[in-house]
């Protein structure tokens, strides 16, 4: 995971910023967007009044926060629209949701976060307040968990670094998660987490290879349940979830799909690829 010499820095960095804005869609200051994306004041600075003059982001009005404009919403639309894996899987989503009674999603990683490129809900449960385009943790979720366990040796050990050296007080609980996730996936086939990254919720996950480049993806379900039965989420949908998997990786087997890495790595030593 080293840096292309092909990739330009300021763009890279610009990308970065962006994707700081995560699908709640809540506004962001110059020093949140630092925290997020772990790059120098001056240099958020400067990429944000740069993005602001392009149309990418604009000022809250009579604030200092900034949000996304329609210019980068627009091209997030197209993607979706014109996306196979995304149109292909939503129906087949919508019924496994239904069926299980949860909310299922689609991911790929982006950066130490996994990103939602796909997602249905159940009508019937109570909401985890994600979409297409949430964001959440690699290292506390079960979606996560599932991506780095599919890697390369040497790969997951270099992401696995880079979680732990972000983790800071939460170091030991996500090690702890990631090993029994682990075992669980050596195992089962599956993962879950209870309670980690939103009270009350669960997920269960799995890895997959999608499309005619066999991407590394994670098919994952969950919902938000007081008091939630390990036993019962176990045997209700671990062995749905598996069929579901295959079955999908069938369904978009002929799709095309990008066959380089989704991700990018940020560590104390720089920008990796």
């Amino acid at each position: 995971m080293r840096q292309s010499t092909d990739v330009t820095t300021t763009l890279e960095r610009g990308l970065c910023v962006l994707r700081a804005f995560r699908a709640e869609r809540a506004p962001l200051t110059n020093s949140e967007l630092v925290r997020r994306t772990g790059l120098p004041r001056s240099t958020v600075s400067r990429l944000t009044m740069t993005l602001v003059r392009l149309g990418f982001l604009r000022r809250v009005p009579g604030r200092r926060q900034l949000e996304l404009s329609s210019d980068a919403l627009g091209i997030g639309q197209t993607y979706l629209e014109t996306n196979p894996v995304t149109r292909l899987a939503h129906p087949f989503m919508q019924q496994l949701a239904d069926r299980l009674n949860v909310c299922v999603a689609l991911s790929v990683p982006n950066g130490l976060d996994m990103l939602y490129i796909a997602y249905r809900s159940s009508a019937r449960i109570v909401t985890l307040r994600r979409g297409v385009g949430s964001l959440v943790p690699m290292g506390l979720t079960a979606t996560g968990r599932a991506w780095l366990w599919a890697l390369p040796a040497a790969a997951r050990s270099e992401y696995i670094a880079s979680i732990m050296q972000a983790a800071g007080a939460q170091t030991e609980g996500m090690i702890k998660g990631i090993d029994t996730a682990f075992e669980e996936l050596q195992t089962t086939g599956a993962c879950m987490s209870l309670n980690e990254y939103q009270r009350d919720s669960y997920g269960v996950a799995l890895p997959v290879f999608v499309g005619r480049s066999s991407v590394r993806m994670t098919l994952s379900c969950g919902a938000v349940e007081p008091n939630p039965d390990i036993e019962d989420i176990r045997q209700r949908i671990v062995s749905e979830l598996k069929a579901a998997a295959m079955e999908l990786t069938i369904l978009l087997r002929d799709a095309k799909t990008p066959d380089t890495p989704f991700a990018t790595v940020q560590t104390g030593h720089g920008w990796t690829d």
